[in-house]
């Protein structure tokens, strides 16, 4: 009732969405498997590789952990957008646009320049200018709702970091002084984590959520999130680079993704994604 009800939603384009992202994910991984290169970088700062699988593991074991707690979803789902198209549709061409024009830009500062401008700027200017449409409803205040996040975090954080999956540690904080080191990582846990979420997720995510559907968006939402990577852990081949980035930050977005869709809570998704950059540094002190 609530589909029918909601203006602007396209449940046919939705099931198209979806197909064609699991197609790209699943195909992507094929690709990599059948050239020789299911091996995917795991950081920008050098060229070493994990097996794609060693991030699905816990990614996937953690979106069955949400999807049973709460066994159902919440009543209130997806939020009311009035016209989500206004909102949406530059919103995911700022998202597109920051993964085409970061290539070609190079590093620092035009990294932090366009990222800032791009995920932080236009969405302003585009809430401004709309006056929003869209409010955040309330996170379900049940309990189920509440510390349900908790279980599908923990689970995603023991097999990420605690199991025989756990990626390389970094060795960057022995090579530093202690005042850097919390200076990068509070700064990269702004720029990178909670900017990142915020837009992708809670900006980006949702307003296509109210047109295609949870499922569909999420997929969209993951997929915009990882194409941005190409930038940082290219290689120069194209194909190959969006393959990797499709199997590697593209599964982990729909775990951050579902995480979002369900609890409508921000910090399971900003302990998630601070860990993944954070983690493996303090592991390595």
């Amino acid at each position: 009732m609530l589909a029918e009800a909601e203006p602007g939603r396209r449940p046919g384009a939705g099931r198209t969405v979806l197909l064609l992202g699991g197609i790209l994910i699943l195909g992507a991984a094929l690709w990599l498997v059948a050239t020789g290169q299911s091996g995917i970088r795991y950081t920008a700062d050098h060229d070493g590789t994990v097996p794609m699988w060693t991030g699905w593991v816990p990614a996937l074991v953690g979106i069955v952990a949400v999807r049973l707690v709460p066994p159902a979803a919440s009543p209130a789902w997806p939020d009311r957008v009035a016209a989500p198209y206004r909102e949406a549709v530059p919103l995911l061409v700022a998202g597109v646009v920051f993964a085409t024009a970061l290539p070609l830009l190079g590093g620092e500062p035009w990294y932090t320049l366009l990222k800032v401008t791009l995920l932080f700027g236009v969405p302003v200017l585009v809430f401004r200018l709309s006056r929003p449409t869209w409010r955040p409803s309330p996170a379900p205040g049940d309990a189920a709702h509440r510390y349900g996040p908790v279980l599908p975090v923990a689970v995603w954080f023991v097999l990420s970091y605690a199991t025989p999956l756990a990626r390389p540690t970094s060795d960057y904080g022995r090579t530093v002084d202690t005042a850097v080191l919390v200076g990068t990582l509070v700064v990269a846990f702004l720029v990178n984590a909670l900017l990142e979420e915020v837009f992708y997720r809670r900006w980006l995510q949702t307003r296509w959520e109210s047109i295609l559907g949870r499922w569909p968006a999420i997929v969209l939402a993951s997929l915009c999130w990882a194409a941005w990577h190409v930038g940082i852990q290219g290689t120069g081949r194209v194909g190959d680079d969006l393959a990797s980035v499709a199997v590697n930050q593209g599964v982990t977005g729909l775990f951050l993704g579902y995480l979002w869709s369900r609890y409508r809570r921000m910090w399971p998704l900003l302990v998630v994604h601070g860990a993944i950059n954070a983690v493996p540094v303090l592991l390595g002190l």
